[in-house]
């Protein structure tokens, strides 16, 4: 079959787009929530529900914490789940010309909780693509959607071989790229351009020297707490923020 999802908001999110075949598994004896995704796999009229002894439910998401419900999506297509996938060319070919976007590169983000978070805001403000790489990386997965709430679903990304290969791409198509380090500018000093391109560096080293050499500008987050930095989804969350509330408030080029 497809990908399994499990948590009841990624559920929820994934049975408004389910395609038929999918099957909604739920356990024997449970009520409460799992009765309300039954009814709601019911009106969308082609996801099976199937009921399982919570032991069957144990081992198909690896004892992982179900809460007696698991979907497996199935795309008609491709066997695999609604997770839009997109490619850096395809995406700059059908920007128009004075179109603004915001796109996010997630350099080396290996944790799969932290990933869900990160798309969580990505789909909260409306970003463009999502850039990641195809290794040395957290990928979109069953507990990416979950922790997501199942906004990964809605979120366009790219798993990319060569990340600076692919932000070069960007920058030949108008954007300009900020990357997020402690040292850098502060965001309240610092004037987003219409076509952004932010950069997270991993949780532990930030950006690789590599990629920030690629930055037209490094900014942070000015803070006043006892501890060295923010998490990275948290910080991903506040500079997302940042560039769709300058866009909000004084869109360049009026």
């Amino acid at each position: 079959m497809g990908e399994k999802i499990f948590g009841f908001h990624a559920i929820e999110e994934s049975l408004k787009q389910a395609a038929s075949g999918s099957v909604l598994y739920l356990c024997r004896g449970m009520g409460g929530h799992t009765e309300a995704l039954e009814r709601q796999a019911l009106l969308t009229g082609k996801v099976l529900i199937k009921k399982i002894a919570k032991v069957e439910m144990d081992r198909m998401v690896d004892q992982e914490d179900h809460r007696g419900a698991v979907l497996e999506l199935l795309d008609v297509k491709k066997g695999t789940s609604k997770i839009q996938f997109s490619t850096v060319k395809d995406f700059c070919s059908k920007l128009r010309d004075d179109e603004s976007a915001l796109v996010l590169v997630l350099d080396e983000i290996t944790d799969p909780q932290n990933l869900g978070a990160i798309l969580r805001s990505a789909d909260q403000f409306a970003v463009s693509l999502v850039i990641i790489p195809e290794r040395r990386s957290a990928q979109a997965n069953s507990t990416v959607v979950k922790v997501s709430s199942g906004a990964a679903q809605y979120v366009p990304m790219a798993v990319v071989t060569n990340l600076n290969r692919e932000i070069e791409n960007l920058k030949g198509s108008g954007f300009w790229v900020y990357g997020a380090d402690m040292a850098g500018k502060e965001t309240y000093k610092t004037v987003f351009p219409k076509r952004t391109v932010l950069v997270m560096g991993s949780e532990g080293k930030g950006m690789r020297d590599l990629t920030k050499k690629l930055c037209d500008g490094i900014v942070s987050i000015p803070t006043s707490g006892h501890i060295d930095s923010l998490n990275v989804s948290v910080a991903a969350g506040i500079l997302l923020y940042e560039v769709r509330r300058q866009q909000a408030v004084a869109p360049l080029g009026k």
